[in-house]
């Protein structure tokens, strides 16, 4: 069971956030104990095992490979995921992204190589050198995680649950949980309805619906989150409610419905799928919509963040007033000054940088929205939505068109200046074709380059929806109307940020906020709140 860790885990530093149970490293190592076989989060609660006796490793998998067993107690699985796949742009955290959603379940590892354009060789020695385990380890792990979510959140036959988390027999999902978790898939079952009993959480009386809990580190601005849930609605394939976000979603297999709603110390996910396959890519693509595992100490301390005693801030995007001179492509309209605040606004802690659900989705819909405000934007997506989106059952009617829907019957529905419209359809059309790919396993450049060479889209354009899809945490916005603002406001000079990489895209949300802080809030209102610390 001896482990020699090849990546570049600090000892040191990973005994002191073990010996002080530091939540924020959860997900980001793991902790084996050699005599007694366990891995666990570093928060876990139990003893701290003495030096001689731990190794530190980078992935779950990298333990399971090793020999070890998740503990019981911590879940060392449910931890949020580690921000090292969003900051790192090198291969090995492009192909944690792209596991995440399911690419090897769906294609095994050839689909995931050929994704990233390298041979199945060259990909599984570059993952067994810096992650401590190959691609088929690393997607075994997923399966187990999401193996485990069924088992204790549905009622579905286990031979339905072995399918459904992307096993390729009963025997294989029953050894791999027995080794995993140390108990057999009925005992895991038999305890978590033991908890049920006792009120802790629910278990859902219908195979195609769960309630999850979505872990994040602390602290959250939740007020920022609701905001931009709530001012970017579109009605018909989304809907904000008794503060809560629900929407439609296309996934590998069919779709999905999901209500979010903001709790104490997780987010709230009710979930009904069409195809239960789609779990774990559904979570991995909830999480990042809402940037679930950034590390907010460390972006705080890096950006300079200190708790703000100023007031509390209501904002709403529905309807955005003018604001001044913009680039060709932002989504704003032009014209007036933004107001100061009584008190001088300030950072946040916690701040978030909302990904997206779908590549294909975002960029289309950053296009449409752009030179005319958010509800106008709303209005024309809404349009297209009812024209061409595909009607579904549940509480939103529909779910975004695909991108050759767009392309065939766009022109009919959109409306605006031509050259918008002719941009839209172009777009959709490369991305029907294949000639235009958005993925997460993307590298900044090489999407960016895609991007600009579109009829349409200018620079604003392509840095916002890098940002978003990849969840680039360096993307300065510095072409933004409102982040210009939001820099006047706060005395900030954009051209000297170099001291704030690589954070510049928490810098960027900072600053919007800031400057949004400023207008005339309409409803509907999302108040600001602080967040724990």
């Amino acid at each position: 069971m001896d482990w020699v860790t090849i990546t570049a885990l600090d000892f040191e530093r990973c005994y002191r956030a073990v010996s002080t149970r530091d939540s924020r490293f959860d997900g980001q190592f793991f902790t084996a104990v050699r005599t007694t076989g366990i891995y666990c989060r570093p928060s876990c609660p139990a003893i701290t095992p003495k030096p001689t006796n731990v190794t530190f490793l980078p992935t779950a998998a990298a333990a399971q490979q090793a020999g070890y067993r998740a503990c019981r107690r911590c879940l060392p699985d449910a931890a949020p995921g580690s921000p090292l796949w969003n900051t790192r742009a090198d291969l090995a955290a492009r192909a944690m992204r792209l596991i995440g959603d399911g690419v090897i379940e769906r294609g095994g590892v050839p689909a995931l190589a050929a994704t990233l354009g390298y041979s199945q060789r060259q990909l599984t020695r570059v993952l067994s050198t810096e992650l401590g385990a190959g691609p088929l380890a690393l997607a075994r792990a997923h399966r187990a995680h999401t193996a485990r979510l069924l088992i204790q959140t549905t009622n579905m036959p286990m031979s339905d649950i072995a399918f459904a988390a992307g096993f390729a027999s009963i025997r294989q999902f029953n050894d791999t949980v027995r080794e995993v978790f140390a108990v057999s898939p009925t005992t895991m079952r038999t305890e978590a309805q033991r908890v049920t009993r006792s009120g802790s959480h629910l278990v859902p009386a219908t195979n195609g619906s769960l309630t999850l809990r979505l872990p994040f580190r602390e602290p959250l601005d939740r007020g920022w989150l609701e905001w931009f849930l709530a001012s970017h609605v579109v009605p018909g394939m989304e809907l904000w409610e008794d503060r809560a976000y629900t929407r439609s979603l296309r996934t590998p297999h069919g779709h999905a419905t999901t209500r979010l709603s903001f709790q104490r110390d997780h987010m709230r996910a009710e979930l009904a799928l069409h195809d239960m396959r789609d779990l774990a890519p559904t979570v991995a693509r909830l999480r990042h919509l809402l940037d679930l595992d950034a590390d907010p100490v460390g972006i705080d301390e890096a950006l300079g963040v200190v708790p703000a005693d100023t007031d509390v801030i209501e904002t709403s995007g529905r309807d955005l007033p003018d604001a001044g001179a913009a680039p060709a492509d932002h989504p704003f309209n032009v014209g007036a000054a933004v107001r100061r605040t009584r008190a001088r606004p300030s950072f946040t802690p916690g701040i978030r940088v909302p990904g997206s659900l779908d590549g294909p989705e975002l960029l289309l819909r950053t296009m449409i929205g752009q030179q005319i405000s958010v509800s106008a934007a709303a209005t024309h997506t809404a349009r297209l939505v009812e024209a061409l989106g595909e009607p579904i059952d549940g509480p939103v009617a529909r779910l975004f068109p695909t991108p050759a829907a767009i392309a065939e019957g766009g022109a009919e529905v959109l409306t605006g200046p031509a050259r918008r419209t002719r941009s839209i359809i172009g777009a959709a059309s490369a991305l029907a074709s294949g000639d235009l790919v958005l993925h997460q396993g993307r590298t900044a450049s090489d999407l960016r380059r895609d991007l600009l060479a579109l009829e349409g889209v200018g620079p604003w354009t392509a840095d916002y929806v890098t940002m978003r899809l990849l969840a680039d945490p360096d993307v300065l916005l510095d072409t933004d109307l409102v982040v210009r603002q939001g820099a006047t406001l706060l005395g900030v000079d954009l051209t000297d940020t170099a001291r704030w990489a690589p954070w510049r895209s928490y810098l960027s949300m900072h600053l919007w906020k800031a400057a949004l802080a400023g207008r005339k809030a309409t409803p509907p209102k999302v108040t600001a709140m602080k967040a724990k610390t």
